[in-house]
């Protein structure tokens, strides 16, 4: 046993110090990123806000909305063959989705039905709660081999010597988060976990060095989060419950004492387990709950918020673009960041 002495952050210890700016307006700011990734070699270019692989966010009519703005979604591992035949609008989408996948064999054999069916998709995401086991590393390697002119997406783990692995594996970019979503409860459940400012910064440092990228999977409450996720350096941002809620989640909606919510769960809960695999096994137990969310209505209006709250973030240090954004960043810590008197 050891412990670990240097203290590591989350997003809500810490703020942008602001700093001297040429900029006039938040309209100014670019949002946009172009990369070209590691062994796919494929070039993308949008607004690298991802929408989560989570019932009620990773589904095809989020997808929609969210490619308009040249933002990316990951599908559910339950849009299989027969799912996206029944969307028409796939191939005018199609830049801007990812196809997510387990690591048993018929999630090997699924994927590989739907991408023969869907050949023009580029991204896999290769999605696990636990990404530091043997058998994830050999799953990548063999997508990698299969699929080489793909963009791999892996995870999730939360250190740098892991997210150097799953590389090497062949992975374009690592998800970087355990623990931190709002629905998830693995770090109650299981103790385990690490906070996520600190695991973006040496996550991304780590792929970085090796020319790969990575993803901030989980811990956003609000636009502020999201923009110090870029500030640490991810070159993506992947969000679940700030995009729940919505009439594009197509999730169930509940009506109680004149207000309406929208069922938002994890992918782990006891929930999503019976809805999709018949249920918990004995030897596993449920990391994640099930919540009501406050029904948002139209999620254009949420994604105006975010990328209007990242603007004004780079506005106040300085950053002209989203991709200078980290570059001009300054963290101070704190141990209050937002007046809640008249917060319900």
């Amino acid at each position: 046993m050891r412990i670990e002495e240097e203290l590591k952050l989350d997003y809500s210890d810490v703020l942008f110090r602001p700093k001297r700016s040429t900029l006039s307006s938040r309209k100014e700011v670019d949002l946009h990123r172009t990369y070209k990734f590691k062994y796919s070699k494929n070039e993308w270019t949008g607004i690298p806000i991802m929408a989560a692989n989570m019932d009620g966010v990773g589904e095809l009519g989020v997808a929609e909305n969210l490619s308009e703005f040249n933002m990316i979604t990951s599908l559910t591992k339950q849009h299989d063959v027969k799912k996206l035949k029944q969307y028409k609008n796939l191939k005018s989408i199609y830049k801007n989705i990812a196809l997510s996948t387990g690591i048993k064999k018929e999630d090997f054999e699924q994927l590989g039905k739907a991408l023969k069916e869907f050949s023009f998709i580029g991204f896999i995401c290769v999605d696990v709660a636990n990404g530091y086991s043997e058998r994830f590393s050999s799953f990548i390697k063999a997508v990698r081999e299969k699929y080489p002119t793909k963009t791999i997406i892996a995870g999730n783990v939360v250190t740098a010597d892991m997210t150097q692995e799953l590389v090497l594996s062949g992975a374009d970019i690592v998800k970087v988060g355990i623990g931190p979503g709002s629905v998830c409860t693995t770090r109650i459940q299981t103790g385990v976990g690490y906070p996520q400012l600190s695991a973006v910064m040496e996550c991304a440092d780590a792929a970085h060095g090796l020319g790969a990228h990575i993803i901030a999977d989980g811990g956003c409450t609000c636009p502020g989060d999201v923009a110090k996720a870029f500030g640490a350096g991810a070159d993506f941002t992947m969000l679940g419950g700030m995009f729940a809620g919505h009439d594009e989640g197509r999730g169930k909606l509940i009506k109680d004492k004149g207000k309406k919510y929208i069922e938002f769960y994890g992918s782990s809960s006891l929930v999503a387990n019976k809805k999709h695999y018949g249920g918990l096994s004995d030897y596993r137990s449920s990391e994640g709950r099930t919540v009501r969310v406050k029904y948002r209505g139209k999620i254009k209006d949420t994604i105006l918020d975010i990328l209007g709250g990242i603007r004004s973030s780079c506005t106040y240090v300085g950053a002209p673009s989203l991709k200078q954004l980290s570059k001009c960043t300054t963290f101070v810590r704190v141990t209050n960041q937002f007046n809640k008197t008249f917060v319900e």
